[in-house]
């Protein structure tokens, strides 16, 4: 599903953010990625999402070398993928509804689609009575809820989560983790970035920590730290 190969990002500042690291996410996995800020664990997800272009090294999603993706070919992989943000990303302007059907839009998916798929999105993250409602009349936990909504709603074979419960009190923490592993169970592989020692040591799933830019621990049912 994911493979990196040798890959290691060097910005212009000199600053070395990830060291010729080699990694492999088989399809159906769950793994969560952790590291203090400024580990590399962002960038790393970043360039799995091509936000970044690494300096050197090969990543491969889906059977694809991302890394010699052209430019206008980008679009269809991020089409591939979901993401749920810390800040859910929003469009504020828009009801929940129309947030989901957005990013169905934008794969110039049909109307019927949308009508038929938007609903069952929402009725996944328990949203279906809120459909009419705005971003800024919904909770912290909601508005994640409907990012992973947004995120699911294209039927994505991998969903990235940066930081999803970030911003996030810790019963609503674990509302969002217990639906990512919902997905997971359905098929999906989630990756998820974070820094909450709790939910980590509780899940007991594969665990990659990067300190420095460097992997130092890859775990099949680790924890956040080795002694958790």
């Amino acid at each position: 599903m994911i493979e990196l190969t040798n890959v290691s990002k060097t910005f212009q500042d000199g600053h070395k953010a990830l060291n010729d690291i080699n990694m492999f996410i088989d399809r159906g996995e769950f793994v969560f990625i952790v590291g203090q800020s400024g580990s590399g664990k962002s960038t790393l997800i970043k360039l799995l999402m091509k936000e970044l272009e690494p300096t050197s090294g090969k990543i491969v999603v889906d059977g694809k070398n991302i890394t010699k993706l052209k430019r206008r070919e980008i679009p269809y992989l991020r089409r591939s993928m979901g993401v749920v943000f810390q800040d859910f990303r929003l469009l504020q302007d828009k009801t929940v509804y129309e947030n989901v059907a957005f990013a169905m839009q934008v794969t110039e998916a049909s109307a019927r689609e949308i009508r038929r798929q938007v609903p069952i999105a929402l009725s996944m993250v328990g949203l279906s009575k809120k459909s009419g409602l705005y971003p800024k009349q919904l909770s912290g936990g909601e508005q994640q809820r409907v990012s992973m909504a947004r995120a699911m709603v294209n039927g994505p074979s991998l969903l990235i989560a940066d930081e999803p419960t970030g911003n996030l009190d810790p019963e609503m923490s674990w509302d969002i983790v217990k639906m990512l592993n919902e997905f997971n169970q359905r098929g999906t592989t989630i990756i998820m970035a974070t820094h909450d020692r709790e939910i980590v040591n509780g899940m007991k799933k594969r665990v990659i920590a990067i300190e420095n830019g460097d992997i130092i621990r890859d775990e099949k049912r680790g924890g956040y730290c080795n002694e958790a």
